[in-house]
């Protein structure tokens, strides 16, 4: 029985699903389906198995890292593997549906002036990226610097246009938020 893949390696090999996955599929040979992002999961094998620090990798491994990723990167579903949200190739088509009253996004202090000034903007991103909870928020926002998470009111955002996407375990899209949507979150304070 083949060893699971220690902290680190699980680690290295997530960014490298996320490079082939999420950025840059032709440099390693891969064509993911237009539609949603999927290719095969031996496709993908195979791609990580072309580099030479990843032969001895597995269908085992690729799940384990699926399964362990704290932010849900990655869905299997049917044979096939995707990125769940963060593509920065060709624009990943999500079905609209239903969001909760309150969503939130996790970002830096320095941004706020800007984001309560015009709204959520993809940036370099195709779209806003919200979660259902603070915790994925935190974990989005904590990377770029002092963190500060708004909440965003859905209804106020669907009666401006905003169409939501939903893209699995609690993430979700939009193509942009409006400033008037977005407000502060204060943690302990009642809503």
């Amino acid at each position: 029985m083949k060893a699971m893949l220690n902290q680190a390696m699980e680690q290295s090999l997530s960014k490298l699903m996320t490079k082939i996955l999420r950025h840059t599929p032709e440099q390693f040979g891969v064509s993911l389906d237009p539609k949603d992002g999927s290719c095969g999961i031996h496709v993908l094998l195979e791609a990580i198995q072309a580099q030479p620090k990843w032969a001895g990798i597995t269908i085992e491994d690729i799940e384990q890292v699926v399964r362990n990723s704290e932010k849900q990167r990655f869905a299997i579903e049917d044979g096939r593997i995707r990125a769940r949200y963060g593509h920065s190739h060709d624009r990943v088509q999500y079905t609209a549906g239903e969001p909760p009253a309150v969503l939130y996004h996790g970002t830096n202090r320095k941004a706020l002036p800007s984001i309560l000034g015009e709204g959520l903007q993809p940036m370099n991103r195709q779209y806003v990226h919200l979660s259902e909870g603070t915790h994925f928020a935190t974990l989005a926002g904590s990377r770029r610097g002092e963190l500060v998470i708004l909440k965003i009111d859905t209804s106020r955002a669907k009666e401006a246009g905003v169409v939501f996407f939903y893209a699995g375990n609690e993430v979700w899209l939009a193509d942009c938020v409006p400033a008037d949507c977005c407000s502060v979150y204060e943690a302990g304070k009642r809503e």
